[in-house]
């Protein structure tokens, strides 16, 4: 009787916590309008999204309920060309994702009357979901989407809206921003299916179940609204907690009552250093923060006897030292984002060796907002060193050079027995060295030392025989 009721208490307790896993259902509104036919990076916004959206829910829980609502993929001028495809009791990812892959972009984008359908659906079935609605445009029909959203939630309908705008340009956004801030979710930028993978992931997460959001943080620099991460410590606990990203607009994550360590970093390719604050939230209690990143960019090109060539590139902080960026030119003209103020600039150059390959630049100021151009051309020469027998055969045989007045071994190679490699191709900076041979193979045994000066732009050559 006893190992009866243990039985019976663990099934309960497996029913409860698979109970409580259970998440609200999450409804895709798709746009099947006639622009997702257009271009990005050489394929339709259709192919991206179908692609990225079937990828984002084939990572959701086995247990989650998805539903999809398509708009204008049936009649090209019909504004109420909106079909509620997938029901919310369907737990299949398959039909979710067979059905985005059959769609047929064609009409008009009715953003209000999608949100509408939706948001009726969950008020005359009493529940809840987390709506998420991908477009590529701004509503086409008659409608306000920020009302419909901003009356459903007066009327205390439940659900939570992100919207994700693909492609979307600047001063098309606001009244998509202004419904996704009422529907106590996000707008998300995506610029390329990268970027719309990202932020599908994210939305995901932010579900209706999860608490509203309690910390706000909003990035800018230079005065713009900047990309930013927002990482987030539990002082008590040392652990992470989950963070998010602005996005160019505001990131919002919910914070239990504790003190946290924030951690906050521009992305879109900066170097200018995170900031890190330290944030108390009290029950019942919102936060926001406003960061600042001004700071401005260093444009740095490198040439050898004046045409492009590869070098390293670092910046140093004045005063600590640190390395603040650096870059690798690649022959092209190169950019990094720090903070204004003065740094060292050194300059190390590839696929060239010799004794003046590296260089510094003190007090290098870099003004904010602005962009700061610097350059270095290093200097060159050619030395061509071969080794053969007195019949012809070429001989395999180390080559080192040594800087002449300090003895330092600053390049070295082997010749091999090949014509693409005897006379084996040194390039120098400019000055004179010493060179030492020694053979291998079947002519070792010999070894020679000699001088050789190389000068800018010209090419040297000598021939050992044996």
């Amino acid at each position: 009787m006893q190992k009866l009721l243990f039985f019976i208490l663990f099934l309960f307790l497996i029913v409860s916590t698979n109970a409580q896993e259970q998440t609200s259902p999450i409804l895709f509104i798709y746009d099947a309008s006639g622009s997702m036919w257009g271009q990005m990076d050489g394929k339709t916004k259709k192919e991206i999204a179908s692609d990225v959206l079937a990828s984002t829910i084939g990572n959701l829980p086995e247990n989650q309920n998805i539903g999809l609502i398509a708009y204008g993929h049936r009649k090209k001028s019909d504004c109420d060309d909106i079909e509620f495809i997938v029901d919310l009791s369907n737990s299949s990812k398959t039909k979710v994702v067979s059905a985005v892959k059959g769609i047929n972009p064609t009409g008009k984008t009715p953003l209000s009357r999608s949100a509408s359908m939706a948001i009726n659906f969950l008020k005359d079935n009493n529940t809840k979901a987390t709506i998420i609605l991908i477009t590529d445009g701004i509503e086409s029909c008659d409608g306000d989407i920020c009302k419909v959203v901003t009356d459903a939630i007066a009327e205390g309908i439940n659900f939570k809206l992100h919207i994700v705008g693909f492609g979307l340009k600047d001063g098309e956004k606001d009244q998509i921003k202004c419904a996704a801030k009422e529907g106590k979710g996000n707008y998300y930028d995506a610029t390329d299916a990268t970027g719309l993978g990202d932020v599908l992931t994210e939305a995901t997460v932010q579900t209706v179940d999860k608490p509203d959001p309690n910390f706000t943080v909003y990035a800018i620099k230079n005065s713009q609204p900047v990309d930013a991460w927002v990482k987030l410590k539990n002082m008590a606990s040392k652990k992470e907690v989950m963070g998010s990203r602005t996005y160019r607009d505001t990131a919002r994550v919910y914070l239990p009552p504790g003190d946290y360590e924030a951690e906050i970093k521009p992305l879109e390719h900066s170097d200018i250093p995170a900031i890190t604050i330290v944030v108390t939230i009290k029950e019942g209690e919102s936060k926001h923060q406003d960061v600042s990143f001004d700071g401005g960019t260093l444009e740095v090109s490198t040439t050898n006897n004046g045409e492009p060539w590869d070098a390293m590139v670092s910046m140093y902080e004045k005063n600590t030292g640190k390395v603040a960026a650096n870059t690798r030119t690649y022959g092209k003209t190169k950019q990094m984002e720090v903070p204004a103020g003065k740094y060292k600039i050194t300059y190390q150059a590839l696929n060239m060796e010799g004794i003046e390959i590296y260089t510094e630049v003190d007090n290098v100021e870099i003004k904010g907002n602005a962009i700061n151009s610097v350059s270095h051309d290093f200097k060159s020469g050619i030395a061509m060193i071969g080794v053969k027998s007195k019949s012809g055969e070429l001989i395999d045989a180390t080559v080192n050079f040594f800087e002449k007045t300090t003895g330092k071994n600053v390049a070295g190679a082997r010749t091999y027995t090949s014509k693409s490699s005897n006379p084996k191709k040194f390039i120098l900076s400019p000055g004179t060295y010493t060179v030492k041979i020694v053979t291998l193979g079947a002519h070792k045994g010999n070894s020679d030392t000699f001088s050789i000066t190389v000068k800018e732009g010209e090419t040297v050559e000598k021939i050992m025989t044996y």
